[in-house]
């Protein structure tokens, strides 16, 4: 019988997902598969948040696979060599994989075609898997046009027929196959975690994008939007991982209201970094202001990773993230831009606290952080009093300034708190 391949990566879902449902149509057997990379597991910076993350996600996806007859077959080691060798054992025909807008997705997705041609079996990808549209449906009109800005490419985007959500597999046949157990987190590493994390998976997600959409609690806009109300912002860690898909929420979002055209406008945003990132690849590490590179000061980089700077604004974002794996998108803007125009330190060092701690990590998504901090910035205290007027996002994480009153909680320097409750300001001014 023709066996296929359904090789999942970002995509840890059935529902809605191109690939899968590609490959079980395909073939009279299929073998849903995902390759624990040694690559990515074994970097010298593992990030603990995203492997927990990713652990209990693959076993939720396990589970959905076995309410419908299969199995996730896990694999261990090198990436190509391992779905090779599936192949190879199976004889499969094909391999269906969602496609990638990171430099190394693509590297990898390429050396995977070339050896998979070796035994005549194909590699398809599937646009608009990880994303609600494809992104370069939307992006240069021509050969010399480069990347459009937001609001050009909005209104492209808005433009694309957007397909209906695919149906969920209810019936699968796998092959006999070896597979390793699901991995546990433990298994994955021993990187610190988050104490207060999201658990991870499809199951979790829909629940938790079902409270979000019977709640009316759509996000608007991050940069109209204060610190306090995240609403559907919390689903970006199934997006990142794709227990939630994007194209999807789309099609089901209600456009009449204004929370819902600013959900799905985040969305399209998040598509035009994906975009933007494939077409200026080096900008992951490299970054499209190399003029911006500034010294590394090894004790204010410190105090700002751990939420001690002084600035209350700053470092209740800090201590967020280091709680949850997690912080709003203002937030992260706010951090980034103390961090690179206050303390004047490299913003890779901070890009890089970013990759480690956060459950959406996205080299997309980062780096446009950080490619932009500091462009709009009011200071520490000039942000603060527009997004936490009343001080609440800040009580909420600095409880020992949680007495001060309102906006007061800002300005500790003017209540004379110990130093030994909560430090004096980093840069020694307290200055907007």
């Amino acid at each position: 019988m023709a066996v296929t391949i359904a090789l999942f990566t970002r995509d840890l879902r059935v529902h809605d997902n191109p690939a899968l449902l590609a490959a079980v149509r395909e073939g009279a057997g299929v073998v849903p598969l995902f390759v624990v990379d040694d690559r990515i597991i074994g970097s010298a910076h593992p990030a603990g948040n995203q492997l927990r993350f990713l652990s209990a996600a693959l076993a939720e996806l396990d589970a959905e696979l076995r309410c419908a007859g299969g199995q996730l077959v896990i694999r261990h080691g090198d990436y190509v060599d391992a779905v090779d060798r599936v192949a190879a054992q199976v004889h499969a025909d094909s391999v269906h994989i969602a496609d990638d807008a990171t430099w190394y997705g693509r590297c990898r997705a390429r050396a995977l075609r070339e050896r998979l041609a070796r035994r005549s079996c194909l590699l398809h990808t599937h646009s608009a898997t990880l994303t609600a549209v494809d992104p370069f449906d939307c992006a240069s009109r021509g050969p010399n046009d480069p990347v459009p800005d937001f609001a050009t490419y909005f209104r492209r985007w808005l433009e694309v027929p957007k397909r209906r959500p695919l149906d969920t597999p209810t019936e699968l046949i796998v092959p006999r196959v070896d597979s390793d157990p699901v991995p546990k987190f433990d298994e994955l590493g021993d990187a610190a975690v988050s104490p207060q994390l999201a658990v991870g998976g499809e199951i979790t997600g829909r629940a938790l994008w079902r409270g979000c959409t019977a709640d009316r609690r759509q996000p608007r806009d991050p940069s109209s939007g204060d610190l306090t109300r995240e609403g559907c912002s919390r689903l970006t860690p199934y997006l990142h991982f794709g227990c939630l898909s994007a194209a999807e929420m789309v099609y089901r979002t209600d456009m009449a209201t204004a929370d819902g055209r600013a959900f799905v406008r985040l969305l399209a945003r998040r598509d035009f970094r994906l975009q933007f990132l494939a077409a200026r690849a080096g900008i992951a590490r490299s970054g499209d202001r190399p003029r911006d590179r500034q010294a590394h000061d090894p004790v204010a980089a410190r105090a700002w990773c751990d939420g001690r700077t002084g600035y209350p604004i700053v470092d209740a974002g800090m201590r967020q993230l280091a709680a949850q794996g997690w912080m709003p998108e203002r937030a992260r803007a706010i951090a980034a831009s103390f961090l690179t125009t206050t303390l004047r330190v490299d913003w890779r060092v901070g890009a890089d606290h970013f990759r480690r701690w956060l459950l959406d990590a996205d080299a997309a998504s980062d780096r446009c952080t950080w490619q932009q901090a500091g462009r709009l910035y009011r200071g520490a205290l000039g942000t603060a009093e527009r997004y936490d007027p009343q001080g609440n996002y800040v009580r909420r994480w600095i409880p020992e300034l949680a007495s001060l009153p309102g906006s007061e909680i800002h300005r500790p320097w003017h209540h004379s708190v110990p130093t030994s409750v909560y430090p004096a300001p980093i840069t020694g001014t307290t200055s907007n």
